[in-house]
Parts: C-alpha cells; sequence; structure tokens
C-alpha cells in the first residue's frame, strides 16, 4: 500500500468514525428532548434533570454535555411549540373576523395547552439566553393585545377583557385537563367553548377587577409549586 492510499484510507476512517459520532449525538439529543418533554408534563419544569437523563437511557454527564442548564433543556424541548405558539397568533391577526380571530386562538393555545402539559408553565417562565425563544412569545402576547381590541371595536368582545384573562382561562383549563386526563378529552373543548361565550359582548354582566399580570405570574408560580409537592 502506498503512502497516498494509506493516508486516503486513514481520512475515509476519521470521516466515518466522526460521521458515527455525531449520529450518535444526535440520537441522545432527541433521546433527551422526548424524555424532557414526558418529565416537564408529569413534574413540571423544576422535574430533577436526573429523572430526565434516566428515560432518555444516557448519563447525566451526557445531559450536561448537550444542554449544560435547565433553561437550555427547556427551550430545546419546548421550541417547536413555541414556533406554533406564535404561528397561531399570526392566523388569528389574519383573520378578517377579528371575533372569529380570537375565538380561533383562544382554543388553539387551549388545544396546545391540552396536548403539551408543560406549555403553561413556559409562558410564564422568561429566558433571556434564547433570544428566538423570547422574541416569539412576546411577539404573540403583543399582537394577542392588538386582536383584543380590534375584537372589542368590532363590538363582539366584551369591553372589559384583558390580555391576563388569558392566563386564568389556561389556569381553568389545565385543571380540567389534569382532573380530566384521557378518559374524558372531551371535557376541556366544553370548557373552552362555555369561558369564549362568557367572553362575547352580548352575554356581557360586570365583573370584579381582574387581577394584575404581577399577581397571576405570582399565582402561576405557586400553582406549580404545590403541583412539584404533590
Amino acid at each position: 500500500m502506498t503512502a497516498t492510499s494509506a493516508k486516503a484510507g486513514a481520512t475515509a476512517s476519521g470521516d466515518a468514525c466522526g460521521q458515527a459520532l455525531r449520529s450518535d449525538a444526535e440520537r441522545n439529543r432527541s433521546r433527551i428532548v422526548a424524555a424532557a418533554h414526558e418529565v416537564f408534563a408529569e413534574q413540571g419544569l423544576e422535574a430533577p434533570m436526573a429523572e430526565v437523563a434516566r428515560r432518555a437511557g444516557v448519563g447525566i454527564a451526557t445531559l450536561f454535555r448537550r444542554f449544560p442548564t435547565r433553561e437550555d433543556l427547556i427551550t430545546a424541548t419546548f421550541a417547536s411549540t413555541m414556533t406554533d405558539y406564535a404561528g397561531a397568533i399570526d392566523v388569528a391577526v389574519a383573520d378578517p373576523d377579528p371575533w372569529a380571530g380570537f375565538c380561533g386562538y383562544v382554543q388553539g393555545v387551549c388545544a396546545m395547552q391540552a396536548h403539551d402539559r408543560g406549555f403553561t408553565d413556559v409562558l410564564t417562565r422568561t429566558f433571556p439566553n434564547d433570544k428566538s425563544f423570547e422574541a416569539d412569545r412576546d411577539r404573540a402576547f403583543r399582537a394577542f393585545a392588538g386582536l383584543i381590541q380590534r375584537a372589542k371595536a368590532a363590538g363582539r368582545l366584551r369591553p372589559d377583557f384583558v390580555p391576563e384573562d388569558l392566563v386564568m382561562i389556561l389556569m381553568a383549563n389545565a385543571g380540567v385537563i389534569s382532573a380530566t386526563s384521557n378518559a374524558a378529552p372531551q371535557t376541556s373543548p366544553r370548557l373552552v367553548a362555555y369561558l369564549l361565550q362568557a367572553c362575547a359582548a352580548e352575554a356581557a354582566e360586570p365583573l370584579p377587577p381582574p387581577s394584575t399580570s404581577r399577581a397571576m405570574s405570582r399565582a402561576l408560580q405557586r400553582l406549580h409549586q404545590a403541583g412539584q409537592t404533590c
């Protein structure tokens, strides 16, 4: 064998080895993300990282090589969900009927919540190290606030609805989802339909004043903590 052919063989072997390592790394990443979806749904976003590693079938060191911080794992786990969330508001805003867009958006977000129970937790946390993740959420919130004003101006949405009311709806839906689970999946859509009817301007009656964004955030934080101790 000539020196040239030997070098070529070594290069080919090295390339194959590198490809195998990359494939193993990608498989590990996919397994970790899938396991994180399960664990976060069951135990909340503060679930032990060791439990995620155990379910993924990898060592804790492997998990931390792929995701150095909990925030890195959370944003990777919910990246596609956040993209879908931001896309849902684009569809709602594009609807020429702002009331139909509003209802469709609320129904869509609640359906996402039923499909992925960790979703509500993600919406109430900040992830300053992931600019894209934060940008999607902030854009969706601003667009939803604008949709609220359009639906009110059209005379279809009750005038006292505020963005924080969506958080209240999600909290109520989370309770129903938790209670009914897979045994009665039609319960959540029925609850959402009831609540949307209550949001209609023609059904409006005086309400107690809404909670502030800070108060709702504190309430959600306590709810998450209570769930972690159950």
